[in-house]
């Protein structure tokens, strides 16, 4: 006696699809530019906060006169907060002025700032620390007051953005385009701070 086969069922399982072709990486040169393009920026950055330091501590002219510099006994947030006349934090920020622990927080963030920039590390931390120090200097001049509370023009151009905005916007721009691989100790700093991107 002869046993017929039976039909084999159909697979449930799906033929697989060929994958979609991926598309070209950019050429190397395009990519080496954009790396030194964003180290450039970001070696800007680092200088711009280092001067503003040692500009509060030894009082080089520009926005510190000598007399005013910090190691002559001067304060680095007394003649800026002190002068706030617009916006809702202005008894805020009176109240902070001069006060020791306001001078050192904004003396060793300017400081912290500019020299992971310009090391290209902790990019996230400056991100996030820098972003904070700069809105707060955005609410101390308070762009969106077109009048001072004597009446006189803030000159302010624009009713929210200015400098301290831009500026945080490119320490975020940094920080997430490892912008410290390029000129700076980005893929050194990675390895040693391993799976905690957090800190990188």
């Amino acid at each position: 006696m002869s046993i017929k086969p039976e039909h084999e069922k159909p697979s449930d399982t799906k033929v697989p699809t060929p994958h979609e072709p991926r598309r070209p990486a950019p050429p190397r040169h395009r990519r080496a530019g954009g790396g030194r393009a964003l180290a450039l920026l970001r070696i800007a950055m680092g200088l711009v906060f280092l001067w503003a330091f040692a500009d509060k501590l030894f009082g080089l002219g520009y926005s510190t006169a000598a007399a005013g510099a910090w190691i002559r006994g001067g304060s680095p947030t007394r003649g800026f907060l002190g002068s706030v006349d617009v916006g809702p934090l202005a008894s805020t920020f009176h109240a902070w002025a001069g006060a020791w622990w306001a001078d050192w927080l904004f003396v060793a963030g300017l400081l912290g700032i500019g020299i992971a920039l310009l090391a290209g590390i902790t990019l996230r931390i400056t991100a996030v620390a820098g972003t904070v120090l700069l809105l707060l200097m955005w609410a101390a001049e308070w762009p969106p007051a077109r009048f001072t509370v004597a009446g006189e023009a803030t000159h302010s151009t624009h009713p929210f953005l200015d400098y301290h905005i831009v500026y945080a916007l490119v320490l975020v721009a940094l920080a997430t385009t490892l912008a410290g691989n390029t000129w700076g100790f980005g893929h050194r700093w990675a390895a040693f701070t391993g799976d905690r991107a957090w800190l990188r």
